[in-house]
């Protein structure tokens, strides 16, 4: 599990380290082009359940915080698809992970 801190006030959403390393390769790309972006996720119940929505912008203070120390392999497949659902109308989220065409071991 890992957390992705975001806004002045730090607030911290919780997600599993592989999602979240190929939620912040697409965030980042995104924010390193100048585009501001909606995201959107589900939350368990354990934190209330529901849906959230975050407007992300470049000026957006952001950090990652990854608990495995293991660097999965980046699927750069799914990168892409979570890039795309972005225009969607419900904002860029975490979409299920294709079968991966090939994987790099690199990280941004």
């Amino acid at each position: 599990m890992g957390f992705m801190y975001y806004g002045s006030q730090g607030h911290e959403l919780e997600i599993d380290d592989r999602p979240l390393l190929h939620l912040k390769i697409a965030l980042l790309s995104m924010l390193r082009a100048g585009h501001s972006v909606a995201f959107s996720m589900s939350r368990p119940a354990n934190q209330g359940s529901g849906r959230e929505t975050l407007w992300i912008s470049p000026t957006t203070d952001l950090r990652f915080r990854f608990i495995g120390g293991r660097l999965p392999a980046i699927n750069d497949d799914w990168v892409r698809a979570i890039i795309a659902s972005a225009n969607s109308p419900t904002g860029m989220r975490i979409c299920q992970e294709p079968a991966p065409a090939r994987a790099t071991s690199l990280a941004v």
